[in-house]
């Protein structure tokens, strides 16, 4: 039999590898980021067109590189991070596999212009496809200008599972968050098709958080600060009600490295047991500083994930830290039963000496004076003596305006009439056509049977084809309110609220203007109340970063799916015979009632001969 198995040219290794290393646009930022820091950057500048599939550019001025090395950083396992396998357990860089560039080149065109501060002139070089184009000698300042062009330029299918520009781009901006939180001693600029989106200068962690997320942060921020051998906190926790309904502002660096962790987050949401609405999540942005020897990032590809040595000694401390900080402040509730509330002294009186009474005393006061002389001092009203208890009544009957007599003519008002509390029962439950159960389903009687609906799925399939119809149509009516109702967002989530502007009005909504971090709402649908239209534009935004597929979706489809979502009745509420009635009528007057707008059953029919079987 023929020898089969045999060696991968390198160009197809380095495209295998890239599907690891290169997923999206995002990726290719943060691993040209990552390499921008270790550089010893102190301004980095990232430049995209297209969200990343046109270009990515990232400009640093790093301490550059040389003739040699420019040419060998694109060759595979090319690193200077690491010489051993036993400095993968005391790493301080962020790149070390030397997988990135080489991956990058394989699938696009690459141009890398670089300089070390000594030299006087720099070097270029052009790949396209792991093929070296071109390579010479340029005039550019120092530091490392890197273009990556035309992403999977050589893999249509790869380029065919990228997602719309603005999911594209959410990615990008998640990733430059990311680097830029974890880095406040670097300077950062993102440029966005010609267009500045973001520029943060040098500043401390929390000055940069605000200025990421917006000035209204500042107040949220709630400062975390542990100190101990095997671990050091620093950074903040939101305060409990500013909790939001999405994930998005949570934030790990282990080592100023960004990670993921599902047992670190609910050490977070442990120390908020009982201050958070349901269904609502903490922001946290928490920087830990643990040993490089007891942990291990070599574990994933995007190296994300983290392995801890002693992860339940970590997951004490860490909960235990942001307990301590929301007791500190005055955010958890603290019960003390042997202290005396009333004995507490306001602070502007801490400091504050008592002083002695000062006592007055009239010297001129004599009680044995004569009686005439402190009549003549007093001042006192002077009542005429009543000699007898007739008197009394004198003049009663002509001031008077009524008589005995009236009190024949006095008209009691009618209370109004209850007779239906006196009617027959039978009667009651005859008119009785539907039943809530358990505050979640609600039970009706057919000539078959019994029908069974879930009331929150078969409000959002009422609301859905509402929603649906009034941006078809483009007849949404608004209710404009007296005061303008001014909500904070940050800059990118005013950006999805403005492209989806128009649909959102054919809703009703109606906005007057927007800054950089915040919305003016002036309408409202008539069925929204005032007090849900930040929920309900929160939950709009995160279902457009985390569920808009590509240009075959419909932007109008979802919008009326996630404001069904938040607006549906809940379960658990109340509803009355006739809301009751309503929700059936409404529902069974869908186009498609027999399933919710994610394609869940809203109601299931029971006839009378399967209740029969059930009493066999």
């Amino acid at each position: 039999m023929a020898d089969i198995i045999q060696l991968l040219p390198d160009h197809v290794a380095n495209q295998i590898a890239a599907g690891e290393v290169v997923q999206r646009p995002a990726s290719v930022v943060k691993e040209l980021l990552e390499n921008a820091i270790d550089a010893g950057a102190s301004q980095i500048k990232l430049i995209i067109k297209d969200a990343g599939k046109t270009l990515v550019q990232v400009i640093d001025n790093g301490k550059g590189m040389s003739t040699t090395d420019a040419r060998l950083s694109f060759e595979r396992h090319a690193t200077s991070k690491i010489k051993t396998a036993d400095d993968l357990f005391k790493l301080n860089t962020k790149g070390f596999r030397g997988e990135a560039l080489a991956s990058i080149a394989a699938i696009a065109h690459v141009e890398l212009k670089t300089k070390l501060e000594e030299d006087n002139l720099g070097n270029t070089i052009v790949i396209e496809g792991s093929q070296v184009a071109s390579q010479d000698i340029v005039v550019t300042p120092k530091g490392t200008s890197i273009s990556v062009k035309n992403l999977f330029f050589n893999i249509p299918a790869r380029r065919n599972f990228l997602k719309s520009d603005t999911v594209e781009l959410r990615h990008i901006i998640d990733e430059f968050h990311r680097v830029a939180l974890a880095h406040p001693d670097i300077g950062f600029a993102l440029y966005n098709n010609g267009s500045e989106t973001f520029n943060l200068p040098i500043t401390n962690y929390r000055q940069r958080i605000v200025n990421i997320f917006g000035n209204k942060t500042n107040e949220k921020l709630v400062p975390v600060e542990e100190v101990t051998e095997v671990l050091e906190i620093s950074g903040f926790v939101c305060k409990p009600e500013f909790a939001k309904k999405t994930r998005g502002e949570q934030f790990f660096f282990v080592n100023n490295r960004f990670i993921k962790s599902a047992y670190l987050n609910h050490a977070v949401v442990s120390a908020f047991d009982g201050l958070l609405k349901t269904g609502t999540h903490p922001s946290y942005f928490l920087n830990l500083t643990v040993d490089p020897q007891s942990i291990d990032i070599n574990i994933h590809p995007t190296k994300t994930e983290v392995k801890f040595d002693d992860e339940h000694t970590l997951y004490a401390l860490l909960r235990s830290a942001v307990k301590h900080s929301l007791g500190q402040f005055n955010i958890a509730p603290v019960l003390d039963f042997d202290h005396d509330a009333n004995l507490d002294m306001p602070y502007k009186y801490d400091a504050k000496r008592a002083g002695s009474p000062n006592i007055e005393v009239d010297r001129s006061f004599n009680p044995f004076q004569e009686e005439t002389n402190s009549r003549a001092r007093a001042v006192a009203y002077k009542k005429e003596p009543v000699t007898t208890w007739e008197s009394l009544y004198v003049g009663l009957e002509s001031k008077g305006t009524s008589t005995p007599s009236d009190f024949s003519e006095v008209r009691f008002e009618s209370e109004p009439e209850t007779s239906s509390m006196f009617k027959n029962v039978q009667d009651i439950e005859s008119a009785r056509t539907t039943y809530q159960l358990h505050n979640k389903y609600i039970v009706s009687t057919i000539k078959s049977g019994m029908l069974v609906i879930d009331q929150h799925r078969a409000h959002q399939r009422i609301l859905y084809e509402d929603f649906l119809k009034n941006m078809t149509v483009k007849e949404g009516i608004s209710q404009q309110l007296l005061f303008p109702l001014k909500l904070p967002f940050s800059a990118n989530e005013i950006e999805v609220i403005c492209q989806l502007q128009d649909d959102l009005q054919h809703t009703g909504f109606v906005f007057s203007s927007h800054a950089e971090d915040t919305l003016e709402v002036t309408g409202v649908p008539v069925s929204v109340p005032e007090s849900e239209v930040s929920i309900i534009l929160e939950q709009l935004i995160s279902d457009v970063e985390n569920e808009v597929p590509d240009s075959n979706f419909s932007a109008t489809d979802l919008l009326a799916k996630s404001m069904a979502k938040s607006l549906a009745i809940k379960t658990g509420q109340v509803l009355q015979k006739e809301e009751q009635e309503h929700l059936v009528n409404k529902l069974f007057a869908c186009k498609e009632p027999n399933t919710s707008p994610t394609n869940r059953t809203t109601f299931v029919t029971m006839s009378v001969d399967e209740l029969d079987k059930k009493f066999i």
